[in-house]
């Protein structure tokens, strides 16, 4: 089994790969940003952290957006943090466009929906997912589990179908989504110790 983890520049790269090869000894984990590798892995992981302007130019500029949108289309798919958001069609941060795999948009915590001065922003830290579908990228993992975030912003699906997880920081958000092939996470499983673990396990035995 090859495992691609899409390298444009702007993901916590060395983790995610450390966490793979973790639970997957028996795979061959490449972080690439070649799009031919993209397109003939078994599995894609698409991480990303910082500004998503920047994720998409860079994206772009290494010419892997048809590579990751093709993979959306035909093969496992994992979306980590700004992989989850890139998904959506278009964000507040920079009035960018995404790669409109999914209805929805992205926007900004605001103070006045959050209760001000108790939230803080960025998003940052442990919090509890609550798993409002059933899928099996969440096999023994307790609902309710915590995970790691780091984030300013959040994802609001255009269909609610398409939630399969939900976290409180002042207002409920998405913090999972799920479509046929595709599963992805707004926090971090490669910081998230045993449940994060668990879920890259089940993401290598998933069989969408």
């Amino acid at each position: 089994m090859k495992i691609a983890v899409v390298d444009y520049g702007m993901g916590n790269l060395r983790s995610v790969s450390k966490a793979l090869e973790h639970v997957a000894p028996q795979a061959t984990v490449v972080v690439t940003s070649d799009p031919d590798q993209v397109v003939k892995a078994d599995r894609v992981v698409f991480p990303g952290q910082g500004a998503m302007p920047d994720c998409i130019r860079e994206l772009d500029r290494r010419g892997l957006r048809a590579a990751v949108i093709e993979c959306t289309r035909r093969r496992p798919f994992l979306g980590i943090c700004i992989g989850l958001q890139m998904l959506f069609e278009r964000s507040e941060e920079g009035d960018v466009a995404g790669l409109q795999v999914f209805h929805g948009t992205v926007r900004r915590f605001r103070a006045e929906d959050m209760g001000a001065g108790r939230y803080k922003v960025p998003h940052m830290g442990w919090n509890g997912v609550q798993q409002t579908a059933q899928h099996p990228m969440w096999q023994g993992i307790p609902d309710g589990a915590r995970f790691y975030f780091v984030h300013s912003y959040y994802a609001i699906p255009g269909e609610a179908r398409l939630t399969c997880g939900a976290t409180h920081y002042g207002l409920a958000f998405c913090s999972a989504v799920a479509r046929e092939n595709i599963f992805a996470v707004q926090f971090h499983p490669e910081k998230s110790q045993s449940s994060g673990l668990r879920l890259l396990s089940n993401f290598i035995e998933w069989n969408p």
